[in-house]
């Protein structure tokens, strides 16, 4: 039984259809603002794992070989990818979060780096 995701065009949003035999028909409108202008994804394949199986898998420390802590960009990548790992689909909003607090964070350390170097006459 698939699982048919559309991106709708007017509010930009995902929808997902079960479609229970492959000669069934469904009404194909976004299911957040009803309009008709669907374009279809394709999806994720899913792979069975055990949870298990995916913890050692984030235990492995060659998986934070690109990690840098002290960069925001860095770390919403990997919190992003570990996500994926667990099977978790942290959805459009969480990513929204982590690209503002990224945007956040920039901005203030820009200007705190703008504040903190010396200036030329006390010099």
């Amino acid at each position: 039984m698939p699982i048919y995701e559309f991106r709708c065009q007017d509010c930009r949003r995902k929808s997902s259809f079960l479609v229970l035999s492959v000669h069934s028909q469904f009404e194909r409108r976004c299911q957040h603002c009803g309009s008709p202008r669907l374009v279809r994804l394709i999806s994720r394949v899913g792979v069975l794992r055990s949870e298990e199986s995916r913890l050692e898998s984030l235990a492995d420390p060659s998986r934070l070989g690109d990690l840098d802590e002290k960069d925001p960009k860095s770390v919403a990548r990997w919190v992003k990818r570990m996500g994926r790992e667990m099977g978790e689909e942290l959805g459009p909003d969480f990513e929204e979060e982590v690209d503002r607090a990224m945007e956040e964070e920039e901005q203030q350390s820009a200007s705190e780096g703008g504040d903190s170097s010396p200036d030329e006459t006390e010099l």
